[in-house]
């Protein structure tokens, strides 16, 4: 047995460093949540919604709904005691600025502390360093939980209320951003819209439960998916074929998303070069640039979708959605419908493209070239290596990339879906209603995903081929056995 075998058996038999166990935890978790408030703060403060709230409760809020929490907004108008309007509203988006600054921080602290495990790390020493990461944001959740809950009360001359038509004003409400939503005062009696006490009162509210339930999923998810695109991080013995197989390929779908998502605040920072608002859109851009980004991609794609948009909400939509949405009826989104409303839109399925056949390129190069056979055929036992060809090196690079996409393309079109819907019903009338419905369909995503992973996968290596890149960056740990093999000691394992 080799010193190394006898130091990772060592290993595997050694006591849980729990102290650093749980240190790791607290410091990943901090600065996780820390990242995420911060960015949630500015983002508020950018547009101007700490104007009308408390910036506290409001940031609890954004974060607990950018770990997968929810929230429940509701309010209502009353005067002199009686409850005159309710509004009710369900919102079901997920502020991806705010999720991906703390996916970055959690996943970088997470992996650092397992990087000094060596080679290899045991089971339960990985199964606890994950488990306490979980455990201690899932309680943190519970905090932003309790803190995440405000309520609201604006006179009712503020809002206009007082000046709808029967309380001596004239025409409809107006909403600073919004514009006219509509005359929602005809339908009050005459002399409820002259009460002067008129006030409004708008709360919301993180909901426990379902709020713990997402931040375990959310955390769980960020951490398999850091395990699964960090190269040179250490797994459990056995699992050697995932640093060969699996990471070059998921680690080159992660980079291309995060360089789009770096192409989406480039664009955002010149509009608001010569926009009237730039603090505006500096505030949306952090909060919901990789909501855009990544709803392009599967857009892109040719991935179909399905929308509606009604009232004054239409506004948010980017152009050629807004117009083909606002028929306020279900309507099919796709890239060719897009299109004949403005052909620049055609640019979107280029760069969905070329983002793919990058992907398939840093794929290829970080893919190890040789292919490891245990014994040869002389019967010796001894491994050696074998050169697959490009086409059989495409053809590995093909599956791997197309697997990962299948799966990636969902997932993007999962967390970018938008349901946002708005009523306010005054004495029992339905008096004004705004809505967003977006929603992909997740089978044509895994279907295109695999066909366009495995296209990309296929003229990204055969491209690394050519020009002599072929595995010139795969890791240490993709490249063990290979290394062994060409020693004579066999490597680190196959698979």
């Amino acid at each position: 047995m080799s010193a190394s075998t006898n130091v990772e058996a060592a290993k595997y038999g050694a006591k849980l460093p729990w102290g650093d166990i749980l240190l790791t935890a607290i410091v990943a978790v901090s600065w996780a949540l820390i990242g995420m408030a911060g960015v949630a703060t500015l983002g508020l403060h950018l547009l101007g919604a700490d104007a009308t709230a408390s910036l506290g409760p409001m940031t609890a809020a954004v974060v607990a709904l950018g770990a997968g929490g929810s929230v429940t907004p509701s309010g209502d108008v009353s005067a002199f005691g009686l409850t005159g309007a309710e509004a009710a509203t369900a919102i079901e988006i997920t502020p991806l600025g705010v999720s991906l600054v703390g996916a970055l921080l959690l996943s970088w602290f997470f992996l650092r502390s397992l990087r000094s495990a060596g080679v290899v790390i045991a089971p339960a020493e990985l199964l606890a360093r994950a488990g306490a990461v979980v455990v201690l944001f899932v309680a943190t959740l519970g905090g932003l939980a309790w803190a995440g809950h405000d309520v609201i009360t604006i006179d009712g001359g503020a809002l206009g209320l007082d000046k709808l038509p029967g309380g001596g004003g004239g025409g409809g409400l107006k909403i600073p951003g919004l514009g006219d939503v509509g005359d929602i005062g005809g339908l009050l009696p005459d002399k409820i819209g002259n009460l002067v006490d008129a006030k409004a009162a708008v709360g919301f509210t993180v909901d426990t439960v379902p709020t713990l339930l997402g931040g375990l999923g959310w955390s769980a998810g960020i951490l398999l998916i850091a395990l699964l695109a960090s190269r040179r991080t250490p797994l459990p013995r056995g699992l050697e074929a995932v640093h060969r197989v699996v990471r070059p390929a998921v680690s080159a779908l992660v980079a291309v998303l995060l360089v789009a998502v770096a192409a989406g605040l480039a664009a955002a920072a010149y509009a608001a070069i010569g926009d009237d608002h730039p603090k505006r859109i500096a505030g949306a851009a952090l909060l919901g640039t990789p909501n855009g980004t990544w709803l392009g991609i599967p857009i892109g794609l040719f991935v179909p979708w399905d929308g509606r948009a009604t009232g004054p909400l239409t506004a948010f939509l980017p152009a050629p959605l807004d117009d083909l949405l606002s028929s306020q009826r279900d309507e099919s989104v796709s890239l060719s419908r897009l299109a004949e409303l403005d052909s620049r839109v055609w640019l979107l399925a280029v760069a969905a493209a070329v983002m793919m056949l990058l992907a398939g390129v840093l794929a290829a190069v970080r893919t190890p070239v040789g292919v490891v056979v245990r014994g040869d055929a002389g019967g010796s036992g001894a491994s050696y290596v074998r050169d697959p060809g490009a086409l059989g090196f495409a053809g590995r690079c093909a599956l791997r990339l197309g697997l990962a996409t299948a799966l990636a393309l969902p997932l993007l079109a999962w967390l970018t879906e938008v349901s946002v819907d708005a009523s306010l019903s005054v004495l029992g009338f339905d008096a004004f209603g705004a809505g967003i419905e977006l929603h992909g369909h997740l089978g044509m995503a895994l279907l295109l995903g695999a066909l366009w992973g495995a296209g990309a996968g296929a003229a990204g290596a055969l491209l690394a081929r050519a020009t002599g890149a072929a595995g010139q960056r795969a890791a240490a740990l993709a490249l063990g056995d290979v290394a062994g093999a060409a020693d004579g000691s066999g490597g680190a394992g196959g698979g």
